[in-house]
C-alpha cells in the first residue's frame, strides 16, 4: 500500500479512523480500522488489521486533544509505512443543513458553513468540525472531504420534511431534516445483493444502535424517517429522549425552573433507556439485568420502534421489507423478535432460528414481507466520496505522511 484514504469519524471523546487503499477504487473491506478512545483522558488507541478480530495494536494512551490523537495516528502510519502517501481524507460530518446535499472538498467557506449548523446538532458537529481544523494544521496541503449524515434525506417530500408551524420558519431553517444517512445510503446501494428487483420496493431500514433511527426507502431514496430537525428525535435511544410531548419543554421551563442548559443535559445525557431503567444506555448490559426496570425499558424502545416502522409504512403504503442494522440491530436478536412481535399484522413474522443466527435473512418462509439483518459500513461509503471527488478529478494534491 503506497497511497491511502483516511476516514475520519471524531466523538467528544474518541477518533474512529479507517484506512483505504487509494490505488483503485475503495474495496468493501477498509485496509486497518480502529480508534483513539477517551481523548483527554487515560485512553485506548487500538487498531485491527482488515477484517481480524484480534488487534494489531492496543496501546494505553492519554492524548489531551482531538490534534494529538490525529499527531499519534499520523506518527502510526508514517513509521509503520515509510513512504505512504495520503492522498485525502474523508469525515463523517452529522449535520449539512440546507445547503449541502452531496459530500464537498473543504475549504474556509465550507467550514465557517458548518460552524454555523453547530447549535442544530452541538453533540457532534463540534467534533466533525474540529476534526477537520485539527487535520488542516497537521497537513495543510491535505484534502477533506465533509460527508454529510443529512444529504440523504434531500429527497424527502414536502409531508415529510415540514413542521406544522408557520410557513416562514422553514425559511429560517427550522424543518426536519433526517439523520443517520451515511448508514442508509449504504444500505440502499447494497439492499439488491440481497432483495433483488425488490430492492426498489416499500422498505423500512431501522438503524438501531446507542444513536437510533428509521428511513422509509422507494425506489431505495429516503421518503420518510424518523429523526427530525436534530437527532434528539425519534425513537427512544441509548441516553437520549426521542420524540416527545413539547408541552413538556414548557413545563419543565415554567414549573420545574429548569433552565435550557439544564433542559439540554436532561433530554441528551439522562433520558432514553438509561434515564427510563435507571441502570444503563446500553442494550447488551439491560438484556443481561434481571431487573424489572431494565425489562420495561426494552419494552419501552421495542414498542416504540414498533410503532415508528408502521408509520413508515404508512409513508410507503405498504411494506416488502424491513432492515435491521448498526448494533443493536445486528446483534441483539432479543429486541429484532420483540419489535417484529408487535408488527405481525403488517406481515411480518420471524424465523426464530434464523434470527438467533442473525441472518441475514431472518423472515419466515410464510412471511408476506422480507426482515433482513444487513451490516452497515458507514466508513466504506465516505471512501467511495472521497474517491469520487478527488482521484476522478485532475491535479489533485497529494500530502506525504513525512509533511512534505
Amino acid at each position: 500500500m503506497n497511497t491511502a484514504f483516511l476516514i475520519l469519524n471524531a466523538g467528544s471523546s474518541s477518533l474512529k479512523f479507517a484506512v483505504y487503499r487509494a490505488d483503485a477504487p475503495p474495496a468493501r473491506q477498509a485496509v486497518y480500522r480502529g480508534s483513539i478512545e477517551a481523548i483527554g483522558q487515560r485512553g485506548v488507541f487500538r487498531v485491527f488489521h482488515a477484517a481480524d478480530a484480534d488487534a494489531l495494536i492496543d496501546l494505553a494512551v492519554a492524548p489531551g486533544t482531538h490534534q494529538q490523537a490525529l499527531t499519534l495516528l499520523l506518527d502510526w502510519l508514517s513509521s509503520g509505512h515509510p513512504g505512504l502517501v495520503l492522498r485525502a481524507a474523508g469525515h463523517r460530518v452529522v449535520h449539512g443543513g440546507t445547503a449541502y446535499s452531496h459530500p464537498v472538498r473543504v475549504d474556509d467557506q465550507v467550514l465557517t458553513a458548518l460552524e454555523g449548523l453547530i447549535p442544530l446538532s452541538p453533540l457532534h458537529q463540534p467534533h466533525n468540525v474540529g476534526a477537520i481544523r485539527a487535520l488542516a494544521g497537521l497537513r495543510p496541503g491535505l484534502p477533506q472531504i465533509a460527508c454529510f449524515d443529512t444529504a440523504f434525506h434531500h429527497s424527502l417530500p414536502p409531508r415529510a420534511r415540514h413542521f406544522a408551524l408557520p410557513r416562514e420558519m422553514a425559511t429560517r431553517g427550522i424543518r426536519r431534516y433526517g439523520f443517520h444517512g451515511l448508514s442508509y445510503e449504504y444500505i440502499a446501494g447494497v439492499l439488491p445483493d440481497y432483495l433483488g428487483a425488490a430492492a426498489a420496493g416499500r422498505v423500512v431500514v431501522a438503524h438501531l444502535g446507542y444513536g437510533a433511527s428509521l428511513c422509509a426507502l422507494s425506489r431505495r431514496q429516503s421518503v420518510d424517517t424518523s429523526m427530525g430537525f436534530t437527532p434528539l428525535d425519534g425513537l427512544p435511544m441509548g441516553s437520549r429522549c426521542g420524540a416527545l410531548d413539547p408541552g413538556v419543554l414548557l413545563y419543565l421551563l415554567r414549573e420545574e425552573s429548569m433552565n435550557p442548559a439544564q433542559v439540554d443535559e436532561l433530554l441528551h445525557h439522562r433520558s432514553g433507556l438509561l434515564g427510563y431503567s435507571g441502570i444503563s444506555g446500553d442494550v447488551r448490559t439491560l438484556l443481561a439485568s434481571d431487573q424489572p426496570a431494565a425489562r420495561e425499558a426494552l419494552e419501552l424502545f421495542a414498542y416504540r420502534t414498533a410503532q415508528a416502522i408502521a408509520s413508515h409504512a404508512v409513508a410507503l403504503n405498504g411494506i416488502d421489507a424491513l432492515i435491521f442494522t448498526a448494533g443493536i440491530g445486528e446483534h441483539a436478536a432479543p429486541v429484532r423478535a420483540a419489535i417484529c412481535g408487535h408488527l405481525a399484522w403488517l406481515g411480518l413474522r420471524l424465523d426464530p432460528a434464523a434470527n438467533s443466527g442473525h441472518g441475514p435473512r431472518i423472515s419466515a418462509a410464510d412471511s408476506p414481507a422480507g426482515i433482513w439483518v444487513i451490516p452497515t459500513n458507514e466508513e466504506l461509503v465516505i471512501a467511495q466520496h472521497v474517491w469520487t471527488l478527488t482521484e476522478s478529478g485532475q491535479g489533485t494534491p497529494f500530502c506525504n505522511l513525512t509533511g512534505q
